[in-house]
């Protein structure tokens, strides 16, 4: 990066600190710090809506798994699509609860302080792992951006790179700070962190979203930003285009193989259409406990309809810009596909194709408009997370008779702990995809005793608390803790079961962009086997030089002498392993350290494939290693072939006793406790049954009149008289709902339609 891109950095940075500063002077109470007053219209709840929901990490992983398997990939973010038109259901949710946190929610529902605390615990840790993915992708995507241009290439123009490249290319990682030589992460977190805890301790929720609105019209940006330069790249390259008549959506189309344009993978894709199922029910099931739902989802709006159309606006503003995200990793795979670095850490997809693309000044533009991204999504969480621990913890436990300022106060010192934590997960926990898979399930803990709350009176704050317990032991607890305390758990060999590791080879038909990427291979390694040699030896290792004959054809060596390649005729092997998994412990492997694997079958699955399956010698005794995965042992009285199962679809049913068994349990429960006060809970659905009034005064007689006669809320009830609390559906919730629905199946249509352009 150059002296524009940090200055174009710079500027953005004082733009944010500027709202912060100018909000702090609005705040006078509580409701002003952590809910901005709930005077947001449309366009402020859409952006944060749409920046709560679109981190850092989003484009990073849409690149990474599009790069390697090509638009399938584009479901590591677009799981969430089909949850979207619920959100017109739910955003009346937040609205009319009227509180200042879904801590203060359960406090009222089940009657139960410790239960709002046990919550708002919960809601800070998630913050913590949720914000800590933003801060891992955007330090990810800076890397190749702010790493000099030589280190680069000498990272990207070596396969196995020496141990001097190697050790040069780290040293370039790093930054100098005050003499001492750090990682690039280890200064660029910490730094973010401190602007977002600047401007959001200041100004609160409205600062939040104020910046919010900045930064979705620089996501929105990101999103296109690279598309016309990429395309233009490919158009205008000679290797590529060398006739110059070719499209740039032509160009990808002839560059990359077909599959890479499939909107679905198979059964063992990544993600399949069954795990997409499970992770759609688990993310609506989940999301409506999120913390920051009170506030993004609706709770700070002006109307209910404000809400409504806040979230489910800015929500599919977010799913178009992934189909923008996707363009781009297309984009990269053509263009990049013979860089190494990017073949080994496909992660640096997104940081690579930015600097490659973009000139001076608009590098900095872009990693503002990442940072936006991670920025608009880590303030919401602080401000939520500092509100939780005033509300729920501080208050109630040690400062009842705390004063407005003090919390106030409070709140904003409290924000640092949400940030700092993030920070610390980031940096000792750097694995985006893990850190996804932990937010898929880790909400579920209190989503059961929500969802059953808000709709069946004879839920109760003791089943409440049994099956928060239940999540904990099975979700956490006995998973880490069983095999530590009963260690013959680990050896016990029932529990050994794993899927067949399996290795296929497939005699494929190579495509431009593979030919591409074995031309830069057989040059890597010709060029390390060349280092030393003179004379004769050095004449017959020039004669084997790989060399490009044509943009369609390749001459590299192959098993029998020089092999010449060419572009949809020549089949060339591909190599597909598929590690055994266990299906009961993150890994198996044997007490014995010396044995492996060994070939026990072969099969011709078709005249081009042959897959080999390899096991460990019959009687080899085994170790599991890592957690239990207790939520799979429930499949086993069913007689369910577990290690017959794809990847996907062994995630697919670990998912599913994660979402079901709560509910069971908060409903079983619930039959066998006695329920809540009935005046509490004529109070709560009468509440939840009455339109808010943007005029808080108004609002408040309107209140005072349902809580007077509960009984005249009974004619909006679905089922009146009985202990099922469900509203009979209005004009607007049935249309809005539709649309939403429909809108979503455009998207899909314009994908399968973006896929087709240049077939």
């Amino acid at each position: 990066m150059t002296l524009p891109d940090y200055l174009v950095l710079g500027g953005y940075f004082l733009m944010m600190i500027g709202i912060g500063a100018y909000c702090a002077t609005q705040i006078n109470k509580q409701e002003d710090f952590f809910l901005g007053g709930r005077g947001f219209g449309k366009l402020l709840q859409t952006f944060a809506a749409f920046g709560a929901g679109t981190g850092s990490s989003d484009p990073v992983n849409t690149g990474r798994t599009t790069f390697t398997g090509g638009m399938s990939g584009m479901w590591s973010v677009m799981f969430w699509l089909f949850v979207t038109p619920f959100y017109w259901i739910t955003g009346v949710w937040y609205r009319r609860m009227r509180h200042l946190t879904l801590g203060d929610w359960f406090v009222e529902r089940y009657e139960s302080r410790g239960l709002g605390a046990a919550y708002s615990i919960f809601g800070v840790l998630f913050f913590m792992i949720y914000g800590s993915m933003f801060f891992s992708a955007i330090a990810k995507t800076a890397e190749p951006m702010i790493m000099p241009p030589a280190a680069t290439a000498a990272v990207a123009t070596a396969e196995t790179p020496t141990d001097a490249a190697t050790d040069a290319a780290d040293d370039d990682k790093k930054v100098s700070v005050l003499g001492t030589k750090m990682e690039l992460k280890h200064v660029l977190i910490p730094v973010i962190a401190v602007v977002v805890v600047l401007y959001g301790i200041a100004g609160g929720l409205a600062a939040a979203y104020f910046t919010d609105l900045i930064q979705g019209l620089c996501i929105i940006g990101l999103s296109v930003m690279l598309i016309p330069i990429g395309l233009g790249a490919l158009s205008d390259n000679p290797e590529l285009n060398p006739g110059g008549d070719k499209t740039g959506f032509e160009v990808m189309h002839d560059q990359l193989p077909e599959s890479y344009f499939d909107i679905i993978g198979s059964s063992a894709a990544e993600f399949s259409l069954l795990y997409l199922g499970a992770i759609v029910l688990a993310n609506l099931t989940g999301i409506v406990v999120q913390p920051h739902f009170i506030a993004t989802g609706g709770g700070s709006a002006k109307t209910e309809y404000d809400a409504r159309v806040g979230l489910v606006v800015g929500n599919f503003l977010k799913r178009f810009c992934t189909l923008g995200w996707v363009l781009t990793a297309l984009i990269a795979a053509t263009l990049y596909a013979d860089v190494p670095a990017l073949v080994k850490e496909p992660d640096l997809t997104w940081g690579y194709a930015s600097m490659q693309l973009l000139g001076p000044g608009f590098r900095g533009l872009m990693l503002a408009c990442l940072l936006a991204a991670l920025m608009s999504s880590v303030d919401a969480q602080m401000v939520v997370g500092a509100g939780l621990i005033v509300r729920n913890l501080y208050v109630p436990f040690l400062r009842p008779q705390a004063s407005e300022r003090e919390c106030l106060w409070l709140g904003r010192l409290t924000g640092v702990i949400v940030v700092a934590g993030s920070c610390f997960f980031a940096l000792t926990f750097y694995d985006m995809l893990e850190q996804l898979e932990l937010t898929f399930w880790f909400p579920l803990v209190f989503a059961a005793p929500f969802w059953i709350g808000m709709y069946w009176r004879k839920a109760s704050g003791r089943a409440a608390w049994t099956t928060v317990i239940y999540c904990l032991l099975f979700f956490f607890v006995i998973p880490y803790f069983g095999p530590q305390v009963f260690s013959g758990l680990r050896t016990n060999q029932d529990l050994m079961t794993r899927t067949p590791h399996t290795v296929t080879t497939t005699q494929a038909v190579a495509s431009k962009s593979l030919l591409r990427r074995k031309l830069t291979e057989a040059k890597a390694v010709w060029t390390a086997a060349g280092q030393g040699l003179t004379g004769p030896e050095l004449d017959r290792h020039n004669a084997g030089k790989p060399r490009s004959i044509s943009p369609e054809t390749i001459e590299i060596p192959g098993p029998d002498g020089m092999q010449v390649v060419e572009a949809g005729v020549t089949r060339l092997p591909s190599v597909k392993t598929s590690k055994s998994n266990s299906i009961f412990w993150k890994s198996i492997s044997p007490v014995d350290k010396s044995v492996t694997l060994a070939v026990v079958d072969t099969t011709q699955v078709d005249e081009h494939t042959v897959r080999e399956t390899l096991a460990y010698p019959e009687g080899t005794e085994l170790h599991g290693e890592g957690n239990l995965k207790l939520n799979l042992m429930f499949y086993q009285p069913l007689g369910i072939d577990l290690a017959a199962q794809s990847k996907s679809s062994l995630n697919a049913l670990g998912l599913v006793p994660k979402i079901m068994m709560p509910f069971l349990v908060m409903i079983v429960a619930s039959l066998l406790t006695r329920k809540n006060s009935e005046e509490a809970l004529d109070r709560y659905y009468a509440k939840m049954k009455t339109p808010v009034d943007p005029d808080p005064e108004a609002d408040a007689r309107k209140l005072e009149a349902a809580y007077a006669d509960p009984s005249t809320c009974e004619r909006v009830k679905l089922l009146p008289g009985s202990s099922l609390e469900f509203q009979k559906p209005t004009t607007e919730d049935v249309v809005g709902f539709i649309i939403s629905v429909v809108v979503c199946f455009a998207i899909i249509g314009f994908a399968v339609l973006m896929a087709g352009i240049g077939s």
